[in-house]
Parts: C-alpha cells; structure tokens; sequence
C-alpha cells in the first residue's frame, strides 16, 4: 500500500543525490581548470625563459599533440646547434630525487618522468631515419619556478625552468646548421600540421589533457600506389637528402667528420641483437663510429656500464674523446680499453702476480731458438725465426693450447702454409722450451696475460658491464674474444663484435665457432662507404684483389664490397724515389700541396709507415722543414693544428682528409713474384693488407711514396 507523498520523497532523494554528484563534478572541473591554469601560466614561463634562444638560431614549436597519442602533448620542442629537446614543465613543489625515484611530497612521480623519457625515445627513433645520433636528443622536466637544480631520473635531465638555457647551450654546437634544418624537415608530424621551418624548437612540456570525444570512424581507403615516375622522382629526394647530409661535414675538422652517421646506420646504433652480434662491412663504411655511437645508446639505454674494447693500445684514448664529442654525459659509464690494458687491470684487481719485460721475453725465445739443431725443420731456408715466433704467440698460446694433441690437429686459420705433424712437433717442442725459459726468468709475456685473465674471469666471473663492444675484432685471438665475451656471455645486446676480416694485419687467425659463439643469423653488413672517393677506393682494392681468408665467422672468401661508393676526387698519386733524400723532398712537396687546399689544416694530415722507426725518420723530416707535428702515439682524439704521423697499425680506426704513406716498399706495389713459398705469399698478403688499410684511411686524397 503506498503512503501519501512518498513519490515526492524518493523524487527529492533523486534529485539531491543528482545536485550532491553535480557539485562534484563541478569540483572536479573546477579543480581541473586550475590545473589548466597553472599549465598555462607554467608554459608560459617556460616559454619567456626560452625566448632569447630563438635570437641565436633555435626552433621552438608550442602545444601540439604527439602523434599516435590522444593525451600527450608536446607543448615545447627545441631544435638547434646543440641538438633536440623535448621539455616538459611542471609545477612540482617538494622535489625530491632517491636515487632512480622521483617524489613530489609523498606520491611517487617517476611514471610521469619515464612518459617522457618514452616520448624522447620515439622521437629519437623516427629521426634515426635521418641518420640523427640517438645521443642528440634529450628529455628534460623543468621545474617551474626553481633554479639552479640538476637531477638524472630514467634517463630524464630534471632541471629548474631558470636554468633550462644553459643546460641546452652547455652543449655546444653539436649540429651543423644544414643538419638542423636536415632535422626540421624530416621531424614528426605533430597535430595537424608538419613543423613550420619558421618556428622556433625548444623542449617540449607534455601536461595531462581533457579526453577528447571518439571521433566517427572515417571509411577504410586503400592507398593510391605512387607511379613509377613518382617512385623515382622520391629516390633521387632520398639521394639527395643524403647527399646533403655530407655537406655540413666535409669541411668541419676531420674529427667531426668521424662521428658522422648515415640513416643506415643511425638505425643500427639502436637495433636490438637476442645474443652476440656482429657488425661487419669494407673500409670506409663506417664500422667504427657506429660501435662508437652505440656504446653511448647501450649506456643510456641500459644505465649500466659499457665496456668497449680494441686490439690497438692508443685507439682508447682517441675513441673516449670523440665519445666526448657525441655523448658528453655517458663519458663516464663508456670504458674504452686496449684487450692488453683490460688482461692487465683484472689480474691487479685480484691480486694474480705477472711481469711483463719484453726484452727479457725476446731473450728467452732467442734461447729457445739457438737452441734448435741444424738438422731441425724449423730451419729450412722457406721460413725465418719470425715465422714461427708468430706461430706460437697468435696460433697456440693465441687459442691457450696447453696439449700437443690440440695443436696436431688444429686447422691453423689464417697460416697459409700446411704442417705436417713431425714439423708440428718441432714447434711444440719449440714452445715448451721457451715457456721454461720465461718461467726460469719469472717472465710474462702478452699472449699469457691474456690467458691468465681469461682463467681468472672463467674462476670467477666478473659482473661488471651490461653490454662489451669490440672493435677490430678480426685482429684479436681466441682468447682475447673468450675472455670478453665471458664477460657477458650470450645475453641480448650484451656482445657486439666489430671489424673486417679483409683488414686483418696480424699473423694467425680464429673463428667464433672456436670460442664457441653463435651469431645465429645476428650479423649486419654496411655496405655504403662514405669515407673514401670511388679513385681512392678502386686504388686501394688492387692491394687485396687476390687476398683469400678465412673469416671469423668461417666463411672462406675474398671480403666484403661496398655496393655504394658516395664521393669522387683526384686520382691517387705514386711517387717512385731513387734516394732517401728524393722520397722526403717529394713528401714535403705534397704536404705543401695539399695544405693550399681549401678546409685542409694540419691536423687533417696524416703520414703513416709500416713501422716506428720509419715515422720517427718522417717526423724529425718534417720538423725540420718548420711543419708541426704531433705523434699517433700521443693523439688524443682532439682537433689539433699539426700534421699526424705514425705507423698504419696505430691508425686503424682512424680517418685523415689527406693520406701520405711514407717509405713503402716499391716490390709490394709490383706485380706477385712468380716463384714464392707459402710463408713469403703469406708475410706478402699481410703487407699489401696492412698498406690497403693505410690507404683506406684517406678521405680526399692519398699519395704513396714508394723506394
């Protein structure tokens, strides 16, 4: 039974619940207009702030939304000389940084710092395609109203809005300004319109925004197909394009020019491997600064340390200083090392005694040697002492051979002269009576350094790096790669292995199946030199045309060829000396030449020889002569105004704009002698490797001042 006027009862409860949900809703906008407001007035502060850098050449761009989001909106970006921004500000009160963590008051806040950092990397990915380093672009919260503060979080620069121009311009001129503009063009589309060259790019703040209505779906359209002319007139744009990418460079100093990347490889700085990996590809092709770059990626990526390692003691030094160039903040988490510096480092870390003396190592083989009869087959006049000192430093103590049963049937890659196995005893018989003779002196040697660091990282693992990228890889041995890759072992990205089979200079040689690591289809290619002119290229292949060699990955063949060869110049030039006196004369005289050369300073020269003693005599030439001259022994990696000079081993991963090889000797630019042993074609083969190694060093112009 219904009692009166209780409709109008439940009608008034309705309504008061609708006014009571109404009123929070009105809370809720109001609070959210507040935020808004105080977005508006934050943004604008930001924007005042980063006003004057629009008067020295930035770009900024204000409150588009980002593609693929509905929420994230990109209030500033900066593009300029010092490279990307993205900026976002918030109005934060009770900062406060643990360690990783960011809080504001009590409530953790690192989320919304990691959306950021997430933000940068899709921007850092779609200007790969450009070839940008991901170095060059930056994620920055800038805290409205504070000053002088700078945090790290995920990756993300925490810094008070007052001090966001000098964290941008501290960097410096990282960006050429046709790279800028390079940059500008090809940057994502945001909202509905492509960035404006006019405008100015600064950070960019991305603030929570009011869920916009789902928009009708629109009819599903095919895509028209773009017709041949249309194919063809957008490949001669993407030519171009990368055409243009070179211009801003080739003129800077010849260390900018070694950190350049193509989109090619922009985008392998930052491919993700599921084990070890490697990165091979010809001279010039631009193996070396892609490690480079990718050593600051893994950094950044993984905020854990990164080990890069090389075979050539004084590449370390040069490599961390353009790391300096390119990646300012990860100097610090890239170790950059010589194999032999590393051995040497984990041996004193726990405490393993050695000695190294060379001299006294060359006494004891000495012994060893002499103490070899006349009958022995060692001493047939087809090899010298030098032959099989090598066979034992890069074949056995190279693999860590320790039974003769392992060295009777090892297939010995790299050595072009079959053994059979009473010549293989004579070596091991060799072997043994020198390490007597180094232990009598309490000596060791390189190759044993090696080894004692490899069995003290296989006792006890060293949990140290997150990721080890080795260049030249072809040029170390088995035990050098074993003791690396123990580091990481076989996890993603954890091992990236470098070089060039047709590039190796030294003695002996090994596979990955070896060490036992599986590429597993995990091997690149680059295959577009930019490096070289096609005349220096075409030059420099007619040392190796006939060179066979068995690759670390066991391939048996002729090497890797660059499908692209992107600049042209001057044909090299053999010079071919009577005197000693009429080499140097013609040397100075080309020096001289290529000086007059516009964008040719000093420090874009280099002169390199076969051995010290060599560079030594080419050195004291040019000093007197009045031309400065600073040793590859002492390069730092740094632009200096003085011609290089050094051997072509000290210049592997180098570049020079103009090459002179000094002193070479005229037999090996000749024609292969009829009649030689497998020893001379071998000791020959690594020579004329050595020289187009040497050669491929050169940029614009090579000369070869052949006695």
């Amino acid at each position: 039974m219904t009692i009166a006027g209780d409709s109008a009862r439940v009608e008034a409860r309705r309504q008061r619940s609708r006014a009571h949900e109404l009123r929070l809703q009105a809370d809720e906008a109001d609070a959210r207009a507040g935020r808004f407001e105080i977005a508006h007035r934050t943004e604008g502060e930001t924007a005042k702030v980063l006003a004057p850098l629009a008067g020295i050449g930035y770009h900024l761009l204000a409150d588009r939304r980002w593609p693929g989001s509905r929420t994230a909106q990109v209030d500033m970006v900066v593009v300029g000389r010092a490279g990307v921004f993205i900026v976002d500000t918030k109005a934060w009160r009770e900062v406060a940084i643990h360690g990783d963590r960011i809080t504001r008051g009590q409530e953790d806040v690192t989320d919304d710092v990691a959306r950021l950092a997430d933000l940068a990397y899709s921007a850092e990915s779609a200007l790969a395609e450009i070839g940008l380093a991901p170095g060059e672009v930056h994620a920055v919260v800038a805290l409205a109203g504070q000053k002088k503060m700078h945090a790290r979080v995920a990756s993300v620069d925490i810094v008070g809005v007052h001090d966001l121009i000098g964290h941008i311009t501290k960097r410096g001129a990282r960006l050429s300004p046709k790279r800028v503009d390079e940059v500008l063009t090809h940057f994502p589309v945001i909202g509905d319109t492509p960035l404006p060259l006019t405008q100015v790019i600064v950070p960019a703040a991305i603030l929570p925004r009011e869920p916009e209505p789902e928009a009708e779906p629109e009819p599903e359209r095919q895509p028209r197909q773009a017709s041949e002319p249309e194919r063809k007139q957008e490949q001669v744009d993407l030519d171009e394009r990368d055409a243009q990418l070179l211009d801003g460079v080739l003129d800077a100093p010849i260390e900018d020019w070694m950190a350049f990347l193509d989109p090619t490889q922009a985008k392998l700085v930052r491919r993700n491997f599921n084990g070890p990996a490697r990165i091979r590809g010809a001279a010039g092709t631009g193996k070396t600064v892609v490690g480079l770059h990718r050593a600051a990626y893994l950094a950044r990526a993984t905020g854990g340390r990164i080990l890069f390692a090389t075979y050539i003691s004084t590449l370390p030094k040069v490599l961390s200083s353009l790391l300096e160039r390119l990646a300012p903040d990860m100097v610090d988490r890239v170790e950059f090392t010589s194999v032999h510096a590393f051995a040497r480092g984990v041996l004193q870390e726990r405490g393993i005694a050695f000695r190294i003396a060379e001299r006294e190592a060359a006494l004891a083989f000495a012994d060893a040697w002499n103490a070899i009869g006349a009958s022995s087959p060692l001493r047939s006049s087809r090899f010298t002492c030098r032959y099989w000192e090598d066979e034992i430093s890069h074949v056995i103590k190279g693999r860590g051979l320790t039974h003769f049963d392992q060295y009777a049937d090892l297939a010995r890659v790299g050595r072009k002269h079959a053994l059979p196995v009473e010549m293989r005893q004579a070596v091991w018989d060799l072997y043994e009576t020198y390490s007597r003779g180094l232990r009598e002196r309490r000596v060791t040697d390189w190759a044993d350094l090696v080894l004692l660091a490899r069995d003290a990282v296989a006792e006890v693992p060293l949990d140290r790096y997150d990721a080890v990228i080795v260049d030249e890889a072809q040029d170390l041995s088995c035990a050098m790669v074993s003791l690396l890759h123990a580091l990481v072992g076989d996890r993603p990205d954890g091992l990236t292995l470098i070089g060039d089979g047709q590039q190796t200079i030294y003695p002996g040689g090994y596979t990955l199946g070896e060490v036992g690591i599986s590429l597993a289809g995990r091997g690149v290619v680059l295959d577009v030199n930019h490096r070289n002119t096609a005349e220096i290229l075409d030059f420099a292949k007619g040392m190796v045309a006939e060179d066979q060699f068995v690759d670390i990955e066991g391939v048996d063949g002729a090497g890797d060829a660059a499908s692209d060869v992107t600049r042209s110049g001057p044909e090299p030039i053999i010079h071919r000396a009577r005197t000693t006196a009429d080499h140097d004369a013609a040397m100075l005289a080309r020096v001289a030449e290529v000086l007059r050369l516009v964008g040719v300073g000093h420090g874009d020269v280099g002169i390199l020889t076969a051995t010290n003693w060599q560079a030594d005599k080419v050195a004291a030439a040019l000093e007197t002569a009045g031309v400065p001259v600073v040793s590859l022994k002492h390069y730092r990696g740094q632009s200096v105004d003085a011609v290089k000079v050094g051997t072509v081993k000290r210049a592997k991963g180098l570049e020079f704009k103009q090459v002179l090889l000094a002193h070479v000797p005229a037999r090996l630019l000749d024609a292969t002698p009829s009649e030689q042993t497998e020893a001379d074609r071998e000791k020959r083969e690594l020579d004329r490797r050595e020289l187009y190694v040497g050669m491929t060093r050169a940029r614009d112009g090579l000369w070869v001042g052949a006695r």
